[in-house]
């Protein structure tokens, strides 16, 4: 079966039983296999040329176009204004709009160029789209999660139940998670997110940061239950340069249900 993260999508995934991943990597070792569908262009790529791990991380690349073949802006389950006065209107709808946006368009522009780099054996183009495939996928996958996360104060309560028991068994309560949390997501450099991660192989829930647009799960292997974005673009119309109130404040709109099922698909 294909393996996927936890956005339901293998963008940033690589995994050796994945059907079409396997497709690639079999071609890049020299096993006579006929791609299929979007992937037949990979038939081009000589092994010799193209290192078997770029050969993969192509196939996953394009082999996570959904099947209209372009990515979209997700609809928000909120209005834009429903944040307020945690985040205004205009941040949301810029940020959703144009910023959000962004990054999906220059996602399928980069994707439509990998196939065409595929299709000709282009080593050094495909070599070349890794940055902008990383940064804009990375910042569709992160601000799809990010929407996901938020809910409007009135409904964003902690229940007792698996992860408050988890927090309280990682972090001696919830208010120390927070406090660390914040710490950590007010002192990334530049730009980038503050995150709160499940780790597989313990059991357990960790912080991470990340920079710019770098997804949670491919830089460190915790599976992302909920992150705060600190790019400005996120806060600067309300908090001008001030990230420590927002990313405090950004608490008091997190949708406690989303991250309670995000640990329970992650287990």
């Amino acid at each position: 079966t294909e393996t996927s993260n936890c956005y339901g999508w293998n963008l940033f995934t690589s995994p050796k039983d994945s059907e079409t991943t396997e497709r690639i990597y079999r071609m890049s070792t020299g096993s006579k296999l006929i791609a299929k569908c979007a992937l037949r262009a990979a038939a081009n790529v000589n092994s010799s040329k193209l290192p078997k791990e770029l050969a993969k991380s192509s196939a996953a690349f394009l082999s996570s176009a959904p099947s209209g073949g372009k990515h979209t802006l997700p609809d928000l389950a909120y209005d834009y204004n429903a944040l307020e006065p945690i985040i205004s209107a205009e941040t949301m709808e810029t940020h959703h709009s144009k910023h959000h946006n962004t990054y999906v368009t220059n996602l399928n522009v980069a994707l439509e160029k990998l196939d065409s780099a595929v299709s000709a054996g282009d080593v050094s183009s495909i070599i070349s789209l890794q940055g902008a495939l990383k940064f804009n996928g990375g910042g569709h996958l992160n601000h799809t999660l990010f929407w996901e996360n938020l809910a409007p104060s009135s409904s964003t309560e902690l229940s007792d139940g698996p992860l408050k028991v988890l927090i309280n068994e990682c972090f001696g309560d919830f208010e120390s998670m927070k406090e660390q949390m914040s710490a950590s997501t007010i002192a990334v450099q530049g730009s980038g997110w503050g995150w709160l991660g499940y780790n597989k192989k313990t059991g357990r829930i960790e912080v991470a940061t990340c920079a710019n647009q770098d997804p949670l799960e491919a830089g460190t292997g915790l599976i992302p239950l909920f992150g705060v974005d600190v790019w400005e673009h996120a806060y600067y119309l309300d908090y001008k340069n001030v990230r420590p109130t927002y990313v405090n404040k950004i608490f008091d709109v997190i949708n406690w249900d989303a991250v309670e099922k995000r640990l329970a698909d992650a287990k």
